[in-house]
């Protein structure tokens, strides 16, 4: 008997109900905040605010000189807001939500949520162009358009949106908070973490964090698109599968009749095959007995006959295709032995 542990990994019968999140009044309101967060961050860097002051102020304290100890721990757990390392962790695990819940949903909520992250954080990274920490120019300058790509921050807006993905997709309130506390402790934790090592500013951080938070408040805008590329490429699947079927050749047993092939549409019609020609009936010839009677007197007749005969088997004849078996020829004339002379009673000599 099996745990539940095992129950758990087989495919569901029936697609479950999963309701897709809307757009709601709340989370409209915490879309335009975060919306405002953001401009406000972008403007407080631009013209070198408190905020400027602030990053050269932790950058300066160098918090990787200060608690050595946790560094190659943390160098660890840095990963967790790497792209590639991340993106495989959560498809696998969408990808086995995919299957057991017979829909191709989880895996495009995915990648339609990297795409926005690529787009939306790489444009802004290239356009305002700003150095890291370790490469800073000018004390107190928010080393904007000098060529850099740190702003805002990749690696947290990266860890928000994949680790978000998993309670958005959740689909009991249970799971979704549980799982909303794991994503925001991972976020969190991951933006620290590059401040620590000196390769983010704070603001850079910050930026990050809304960044990452719009992709997964904006995603509900997203869910017709997904839904109709999710019906295109069920309904491509099917189409193939279906082409395959009537590609595969059917199976036949020995000896069983073959199915009627029927020809498609706009293939020519299979040549009929040439009838076999008829087989004229071969001439047999009587047998010449000895006999008395008929037997004698009919030899000569008969020594025609064989000759015809002969010459007709000498012949070269058409082969046929099906040979019928030679009926038997009953000999002429009787099968009695002559008559013995009768007994005179006189003896002979030898």
């Amino acid at each position: 008997m099996r745990t539940d542990i095992f129950a758990r990994l087989d495919r569901e019968p029936e697609p479950p109900k999963i309701e897709i999140p809307r757009m709601s009044r709340t989370r409209l309101a915490l879309f335009g905040g975060t919306s405002a967060f953001y401009v406000a961050i972008v403007v407080a860097v631009l013209v070198s605010s408190w905020l400027v002051t602030l990053d050269w102020k932790v950058m300066l304290f160098r918090p990787y000189q200060q608690w050595p100890e946790v560094h190659a721990t943390l160098d660890y757990f840095v990963v967790l807001g790497q792209r590639g390392p991340t993106a495989v962790m959560v498809a696998a695990w969408l990808g086995w939500r995919s299957w057991r819940q017979h829909t191709l949903r989880p895996l495009l909520v995915l990648g339609a949520a990297l795409l926005l992250l690529n787009v939306t954080v790489g444009a802004v990274k290239i356009g305002l162009g700003r150095l890291g920490p370790h490469y800073a120019t000018q004390i107190g300058s928010a080393e904007l358009f000098a060529g850099g790509d740190i702003f805002p921050s990749g690696h947290t807006a990266n860890a928000v949106v994949t680790w978000g993905i998993l309670s958005y997709l959740a689909t009991t309130p249970r799971a979704r908070r549980y799982l909303s506390a794991l994503s925001a402790v991972v976020a969190l934790g991951v933006g620290l973490t590059t401040v620590y090592l000196g390769t983010h500013w704070l603001s850079d951080v910050l930026l990050g964090w809304a960044a990452g938070l719009l992709i997964l408040l904006g995603l509900p805008w997203c869910e017709p698109v997904i839904a109709r590329a999710e019906a295109m490429i069920l309904g491509a699947r099917d189409a193939l599968r279906a082409r395959r079927r009537r590609i595969l050749p059917v199976p036949v047993a020995v000896g069983a009749p073959r199915p009627a092939i029927y020809p498609q549409r706009g293939a020519p019609a299979p040549e009929a095959e040439p009838a076999a020609e008829p087989v004229a009936a071969e001439p047999v010839g009587e047998p010449v007995g000895a006999g008395t009677g008929a037997a004698a007197t009919g030899g000569a007749a008969a020594g025609g006959r064989a000759g015809n005969v002969r010459a007709t088997l000498a012949q070269p004849r058409p082969h046929a295709v099906v040979r019928s078996e030679r009926m038997p020829v009953t000999p002429a004339g009787t099968r009695r032995p002559p008559h013995a002379r009768p007994y005179d009673g006189r003896l002979t000599g030898g």
